[in-house]
């Protein structure tokens, strides 16, 4: 189980990055579709880190359950 975790965590920790970067792109650009993609995009970012958050606190406890 814990490698499951060791291999999720950093693909959720990648996921955020990019979707953090696309959408901070995006954000540049000036046209009005952009900036309402853009928007979609941090939305996409804050439930990614929701679940690695979620992912976190689950190794952690799964960590000290086995102690």
């Amino acid at each position: 189980m814990q490698t499951l975790f060791q291999i999720l965590i950093p693909v959720g920790l990648f996921l955020v990055f990019a979707v953090l970067v696309v959408g901070i792109v995006n954000l540049v650009r000036t046209s009005g579709a952009a900036r309402s993609s853009s928007n979609r995009l941090m939305r996409l970012r804050v439930l990614v880190q929701f679940g690695v958050v979620i992912l976190l606190v689950g190794m952690l406890w799964i960590a000290r359950a086995s102690n």
